[in-house]
């Protein structure tokens, strides 16, 4: 049976759900081996490597917003592949290894061609068994490959797994303009606003550098930097456009998608139905947990359910 997620008792609410998952949780030391992968555009990616017999199965994660492999979901991920010894990767998306790629463009919310790549060089290289998880932007860019490519994806990845993704953009944008939740937007500015005038420098003119320094909301900051770096008119017509809501009816490979609901960067309303997606997704949506928190008892608590329920999902499709 899958473990059912039973919040810490003092950890009900949303907020103390993602912001101690996120930074006060115990989260294991994991030692990472770096390999570089130049793109086939001139540009580099990092993916951090855990070891494991080369036989054992291998789990490859799509980080969130400004994550990497030093996330708490991701070490707390990483980690229980390397006691159960699989082979595991964090796959990073570009800019979010610590070092700033070569190229004007960045990442982003939909970008399902950079998943496509990483899948397909990452299962050249390793083969099957080869399981994939995303989390957050990285889940919606991975939901959005999963279902633009259908069958196809099924000759490449076993299982899926999609945690916390704002798969319908426009209304996680939204959410994160309204009460506390306005704080994790701040949050992230902090560093986009950094990384995006550092690549002004680089590139003088890329973008607007006032309205830049004007941008107060995800909103702001996409329509004047992430959508025209990557090829949308404005930030409506990329959080349209990226959005993995649309697609996962089409989605061919076994697939958990797992969000709480009360996830402060989604609204309940906005999670998809059994109608919405196809009979290769099994929809999981526990009352609490906030965003990519999942927190269980008793203090210190613990945030090791969330990858003991994805390694189940893949090792038992259940």
């Amino acid at each position: 049976m899958p473990p059912r997620f039973a919040a810490a008792s003092w950890l009900r609410h949303p907020h103390l759900q993602t912001l101690y998952g996120a930074l006060l949780a115990p989260a294991p030391r994991v030692r990472f081996r770096r390999v570089r992968w130049e793109t086939p555009d001139g540009d580099f990616v990092d993916v951090d490597h855990v070891d494991g017999p080369a036989d054992a199965p291998l789990v490859l994660l799509f980080h969130g917003l400004e994550g990497s492999s030093r996330s708490a979901y991701a070490r707390a991920l990483m980690g229980e592949v390397r006691r159960r010894g699989w082979r595991g990767a964090v796959f990073h998306f570009r800019g979010c290894s610590g070092e700033p790629n070569r190229l004007a463009r960045a990442y982003h919310s939909g970008d399902s061609d950079e998943v496509d790549w990483a899948v397909r060089r990452m299962h050249a290289q390793h083969g099957k068994p080869f399981y994939v998880a995303g989390v957050s932007l990285g889940g919606n860019a991975l939901a959005k490959w999963l279902g633009e490519r259908g069958n196809a994806a099924r000759a490449l990845v076993e299982r899926a797994a999609v945690v916390s993704a704002p798969v319908d953009l426009m209304e996680g944008g939204a959410a994160l303009e309204r009460g506390f939740a306005r704080m994790y937007a701040r949050h992230f500015l902090v560093t986009l606003k950094r990384t995006a005038a550092i690549k002004l420098e680089r590139f003088p003119g890329l973008f607007n550098a006032q309205a830049l320094a004007r941008a107060r909301t995800l909103r702001d900051f996409d329509n004047v930097v992430t959508a025209p770096l990557h090829g949308f008119r404005d930030t409506d017509d990329y959080w349209t456009r990226a959005s993995a809501k649309p697609l996962l009816g089409n989605i061919a490979v076994p697939t958990l998608l797992l969000n709480a609901r009360d996830d402060p960067f989604l609204p309940e309303s906005a999670l998809p139905t059994e109608r919405e997606v196809s009979s290769a997704v099994k929809l999981e949506f526990p009352a609490r947990g906030g965003h990519v928190g999942f927190v269980i008892g008793p203090f210190p608590d613990r945030i090791d359910w969330l990858p003991r329920r994805i390694l189940h999902f893949f090792e038992h499709c259940e």
